[in-house]
């Protein structure tokens, strides 16, 4: 459907426009916008990126607010422009959060700029507590976008419930921006637990990441699992005498022992920050992890019990896609000169381009959304 409301005039909404930057401050806008664009950088607070993609800029932090707030109902709505950092504060003043822990690459990739809730969704970002509570898509109740043709999408709403048959909320999570523009989404959130205790041991890789799927493997609710420096790691939530059972079972099982841990520096991959060198997102087997590793003989961290591994190239050189092919898929996340020819993201498997290319042509007929994203 259009949406609703009167129409900007053309020379009101090529004002907006100054050095190639469009920043839209109502669906009505960026709908006008979108009907006459040829081809657009969708962008939040540029903290992430998507590499090589052409087109006019359009700045989505113009949509910004947070629409409904029901700390009863953990239910949150915001508009996509919002700044993350807005959020937390706003969850943390009634001791809320969002559950799937949004990692801060702002360091690891040398940027700079504040984290957009859209680009959160559009990324799909979710750090360590996926184990436990899933990605940020399994938060999302809904979604409003404005797709290629210009018209306004919602789907989903403030409830796990979807009365369309199409579940457009998992589609638009980690769609980084190819099929519409998100102007809106609304969350499950979180209460913060009673207590947290990560329990940490030495370990040499094989034997650490054993340890963490067998902690991830028991009855002990897991909330995180990381390997890193000759280091496995596990954190535990939820309510004190919960936590200090699990705890002694755990220590029992593994023979770990209280530590402490900056979780966020392993969620925000802070050990890669600053030092020279490509970096590698694997997603793969975590019974493969060790294997790989060892293969490419490079620094690694290792999250989610070894299904998420970062990896460290000085050189630039190590063939990383062709060690993790038909185990996973490997996505570069910082390249060095004369990687350009490199694609960010891994080729698609002929099924899976064939779905990608419908949806595409689906949702943006006219290919305006971050053209050569996956180049």
């Amino acid at each position: 459907m259009k949406p609703p409301g009167v129409s900007p005039r053309p020379q009101d909404i090529l004002a907006k426009v100054k050095d190639q930057v469009m920043r839209p401050s109502s669906e009505v806008e960026l709908s006008e916008i979108i009907q006459g664009a040829q081809a657009l950088q969708i962008k939040g607070g540029g903290t992430r990126g998507l590499g090589r993609v052409v087109g006019e800029v359009l700045d989505t932090s113009g949509l910004s607010g947070v629409e409904l707030y029901e700390p009863g109902a953990l239910t949150l709505v915001a508009q996509a422009g919002t700044s993350l950092a807005a959020i937390e504060t706003l969850l943390a003043s009634e001791r809320q959060r969002l559950a799937f822990e949004v990692p801060d690459l702002r360091g690891l990739l040398a940027r700079e700029g504040v984290s957009t809730i859209g680009g959160v969704v559009a990324a799909n970002a979710s750090g360590p507590r996926r184990v436990q509570v899933g990605a940020c898509r399994d938060a999302l109740l809904g979604v409003r976008f404005v797709d290629g043709r210009g018209d306004v999408i919602k789907n989903g709403g403030r409830v796990m419930k979807n009365v369309t048959g199409y579940d457009l909320v998992k589609l638009m999570a980690g769609s980084q921006g190819a099929l519409g523009v998100l102007t809106a989404v609304s969350f499950k959130v979180q209460a913060v637990p009673e207590a947290t205790v990560t329990l940490a041991a030495e370990r040499a890789l094989p034997q650490g990441l054993a340890d963490l799927r067998a902690a991830l493997g028991s009855p002990y609710d897991i909330s995180a699992a990381a390997w890193a420096d000759g280091r496995a790691m596990i954190r535990l939530e939820g309510m004190a005498g919960s936590v200090a059972y699990r705890a002694g079972k755990l220590r029992d099982l593994l023979g770990f022992e209280a530590a402490v841990t900056d979780w966020a520096a392993v969620r925000d991959v802070s050990a890669f920050a600053g030092r020279a060198g490509a970096v590698w997102k694997l997603s793969i087997k975590p019974t493969e992890a060790a294997r790989v590793i060892a293969a490419l003989g490079l620094e690694a961290i290792c999250d989610w019990g070894g299904g998420l591994v970062w990896l460290l190239d000085p050189s630039g050189r190590a063939d990383v896609r062709g060690v993790v092919a038909g185990i996973g898929h490997a996505t570069l996340m910082r390249g060095l000169p004369g990687m350009e020819a490199v694609p960010r993201f891994p080729p698609e498997a002929p099924a899976v381009a064939a779905l990608t290319a419908g949806l595409r042509a689906k949702f943006d007929p006219r290919g305006i959304f971050n053209p050569g994203m996956m180049g």
